[in-house]
């Protein structure tokens, strides 16, 4: 591939990636040798996180659990919003994984619930 073409690549994936919302502040990334990721180092963690939610997601993780999940990238974020505490890329990765996590398994136990919900007020008819 020529240098042409990765660059073209990375621009799009940059493109990509703020619009999922991400500031892509490059003292918040994780770089592949000189190409910036093309998102900060909370939401790599957090896309992490997410797939690694749907592979458990026929497992029955506790809506409690979950919650606890989240609450690692909050008290992360809080902290480092507060000034108590700078949080580093690699504690982003993994409260953002945490947080992923977390955040799908409540998603999927809401669907779930909602499912059953429906399926229970609306007929089945052939």
């Amino acid at each position: 591939m020529t240098e042409d073409k990765k660059e073209r690549l990375w621009l799009k994936t940059m493109e990509c990636g703020a619009r999922c919302g991400c500031h892509q502040r490059a003292d918040r990334s994780f770089f592949l040798g000189r190409w910036q990721f093309p998102v900060c180092a909370r939401c790599t963690g957090v896309f992490i996180g997410q797939t690694l939610a749907l592979f458990a997601a026929k497992k029955r993780i506790s809506p409690w659990a979950a919650l606890c999940c989240c609450e690692v990238m909050l008290a992360d974020w809080v902290l480092q919003a507060l000034g108590l505490k700078e949080s580093t890329n690699p504690r982003r990765l993994v409260t953002g994984i945490a947080g992923g996590f977390g955040t799908a398994v409540l998603y999927f136990s809401a669907i779930r619930r909602a499912v059953g919900y429906l399926r229970k007020k609306i007929p089945y008819r052939e």
